[in-house]
């Protein structure tokens, strides 16, 4: 590991990548510290303290959320777009399920479709957001219509422009733009939560019998972040090989050289924690737009997640986006076809249908228990919380963590293969 990482800061071309993507995320994190004009800061901390669904939108936007900065919305209302047209595009909409057909032009297309659709769920969302804090948290200094519509516009903005530099970092920088900037808001913001589980663990009980009782209790947290970190490296690097032979080799079934086809555990990574966050977040931000009701108040409390109900459903929404997700992303038609073309087969398997079901039925097992440990990953946190007096802030640091962890292996693996690549390139110019 070490030597790759020599290697790749000696790559002149994969260093400026690196160099690039830290340059976009300084400008990403100089944005998340300009506040927008005409609010009041200390109503709005004031306002947004133990809100949970509040403190998952700011963990997913990296903090911005306590300046009401110009890049509070983050890319959310992008990911939400992405649910959208991915919903549409399994034969609810014709058109769009013709683009998702229709190859590489296709998706560009899909693509394009999505970002307006964001940019309309941006304004619509921070409109809404202003509104509804306002009207909770009384956080504008001048109440008026074009005040809302010029905050919306800026937010919007904002998040157009955070969109722009996650494509600079996928063209011209390394890993997925977009999950790299997620990623740096979650990790900005994990020192000022375990500060946080600190004083509320040590510091408040300092001078008092309970002292010892907080440092076990905030040492024990630091150990369950390291156990999660471990288990899901584990999970995401976990695959079942479904052995293929070539037939044109003669070779013995039990030799050395047999191949494998690998079929990830957790073939929707991290994607299923962001889209089930999201799905929880727009009700709850919908809801708070309409004067507080006894209708409203028990939709945000039954979306609240460290209640019974509130991590039940986000519990069944990360299982339920995992399937669709691993749908989305490992086609076994497209795979036995592939691997016809290539003239190989599945031991065992006849070529064609057979190898198409054979493939399903194994993809769908072990999507199951990739389903089950994303959910009670992401589930132990909270129920943590639930048994224990730890702050819900700081709880939700386990979607933090799976999301951290998940994109910094993909970042890891796009590293690796540039530099498989460019050693190749260099050994094939000798």
């Amino acid at each position: 590991m070490l030597q790759n990482l020599v290697l790749m800061f000696k790559n002149k071309e994969i260093r400026n990548r690196i160099l690039f993507t830290l340059g976009i995320l300084f400008v990403y994190r100089l944005g998340c510290a300009i506040p927008l004009p005409g609010i009041n800061k200390e109503a709005l901390l004031a306002g947004i303290d133990g809100n949970n669904i509040i403190n998952l939108m700011n963990l997913l936007g990296g903090g911005a959320l306590d300046q009401f900065s110009v890049l509070s919305l983050g890319v959310g209302p992008y990911i939400t777009a992405s649910i959208i047209i991915e919903l549409l595009a399994m034969d609810v909409i014709p058109p769009l399920a013709d683009l998702k057909e229709n190859g590489q032009e296709g998706r560009k297309k899909m693509d394009k479709i999505t970002r307006y659709l964001g940019i309309v769920l941006a304004f619509l969302q921070a409109y809404t957001l202003t509104y509804s804090f306002h009207a909770r948290y009384g956080i504008l200094d001048n109440p008026t219509v074009s005040t809302y519509m010029f905050i919306a516009i800026v937010l919007t903005a904002g998040t157009s422009f955070l969109i722009w530099l996650g494509d600079q970092i996928s063209d011209k920088g390394i890993g997925n733009g977009i999950s790299i900037i997620i990623f740096s808001g979650i990790v900005a913001n994990l020192p000022f939560q375990f500060r946080q589980a600190y004083t509320t663990l040590v510091d408040t009980s300092a001078g008092t019998s309970s002292t010892f009782s907080g440092v076990i209790q905030f040492a024990a947290l630091i150990v369950l972040y390291l156990v999660l970190i471990i288990m899901i490296i584990f999970m995401n690097e976990a695959v079942r090989k479904i052995p293929i032979q070539y037939t044109s080799n003669t070779r013995a079934i039990g030799g050395q050289n047999i191949n494998y086809l690998p079929l990830k555990i957790n073939s929707a990574s991290v994607i299923p924690v962001i889209f089930s966050s999201a799905v929880m977040v727009a009700p709850v931000t919908i809801m708070s737009f309409f004067e507080q009701t006894d209708v409203t108040r028990w939709i945000t409390n039954a979306l609240d997640f460290t209640k019974p109900w509130g991590l039940a459903i986000y519990v069944v929404l990360i299982i339920l986006f995992t399937f669709f997700y691993t749908n989305l992303q490992v086609d076994p038609k497209q795979i036995a076809e592939n691997l016809n073309k290539q003239g190989t087969y599945i031991l065992g398997i006849r070529p064609g249908s057979e190898t198409v079901s054979y493939i399903s039925k194994v993809l769908n097992r072990i999507t199951v228990l990739g389903a089950l440990w994303l959910a009670v990953i992401a589930a132990l946190p909270y129920l943590l919380g639930m048994a224990t007096n730890i702050p819900s802030s700081v709880t939700m640091g386990g979607t933090g963590i799976i999301i951290v962890v998940g994109v910094a292996l993909e970042t890891v693996k796009d590293l690796e293969s540039q530099l498989t690549q460019k050693t190749y390139r260099g050994y094939f110019r000798r």
